[in-house]
């Protein structure tokens, strides 16, 4: 018997949208089965699918970076890890020395900040429906006080993704996460961020078995927490290479494959 589900939101719960759907929020409503979104977004981008789902359960950001749970208008944090402030200058420089049409930005825990409105933040103004705040990058990251979660890069050729890929690895001291979480978007967070630390996380907190947990994903950064859990449910739509670690295979995100995957092997 499943006790906790486990999920992502884009390419997973959320449609191509980046809205969840009402066949969706019934079906986990009506399984009465803990659930908890491990997603790359920061809470302001969670706040909604949170209310619709009346999620009281802790909740993973970040990739794993922050485990927080909704209050009010409020956040409780019950864990965080940042990223070290001489690897964002790092990751800063070499985009903007080397890859200048790459779209880069990065979150505290309430705000999204950029430096110029180029065509991906645009995209992701739209996508995520938030709003960013222009700002100087050398003035901000030179605040003793500035914590940043996550760099989120945009790229819309596939060639020079996999570029970019490579010429951050390499300087990499080992300190950082970096995930393609879909086509267009790049991740980087602590080494320490990971999604799979979110779970083991809950399940201490609930003395919860591997068996007793499920999850849903359908990109890279999702595979820690696709082999955390045992029963693992990966989407039709996924990256190439994810479906392997599926369990089973479940519809795709526009055919709510979430209720699909929580009727068809999580409720048998």
């Amino acid at each position: 018997m499943i006790k906790h589900i486990f999920s992502d939101m884009d390419g997973t719960l959320l449609q191509s949208n980046c809205k969840i759907s009402e066949k969706n929020v019934q079906t986990i409503k009506e399984s009465q089965i803990p659930f908890t979104l491990v997603s790359a977004r920061s809470p302001m981008e969670m706040t909604e699918v949170i209310d619709k789902l009346d999620l009281d359960e802790p909740q993973i950001g970040f990739n794993g970076g922050l485990i927080f749970q909704k209050q009010g208008q409020g956040l409780k944090i019950l864990s965080e890890h940042t990223l070290n402030i001489d690897s964002v200058k790092r990751v800063i420089a070499l985009v903007d020395e080397q890859f200048p049409k790459v779209s880069r930005s990065f979150y505290d825990v309430d705000t999204w900040y950029v430096d110029k409105f180029d065509k991906g933040v645009k995209y992701e103004q739209k996508m995520g429906g938030q709003t960013p705040k222009l700002v100087d990058y050398v003035s901000l990251l030179k605040q003793p006080d500035v914590k940043v979660f996550k760099i989120m890069l945009l790229s819309f050729d596939v060639i020079e993704m996999k570029q970019l890929i490579e010429k951050l690895e390499s300087i990499n001291t080992g300190d950082m996460s970096i995930k393609q979480s879909g086509e267009y978007y790049l991740e980087i967070t602590s080494h320490l961020a990971q999604k799979s630390r979110g779970i083991k996380y809950i399940q201490d907190l609930e003395k919860l078995l591997k068996k007793d947990m499920a999850a849903f994903g359908d990109g890279f950064n999702d595979l820690s927490m696709l082999e955390m859990v045992g029963t693992p449910v990966v989407m039709d739509n996924a990256l190439e290479g994810v479906k392997e670690y599926g369990k089973y295979i479940t519809k795709n995100n526009d055919e709510d494959g979430v209720a699909y995957g929580i009727k068809k092997f999580l409720q048998k």
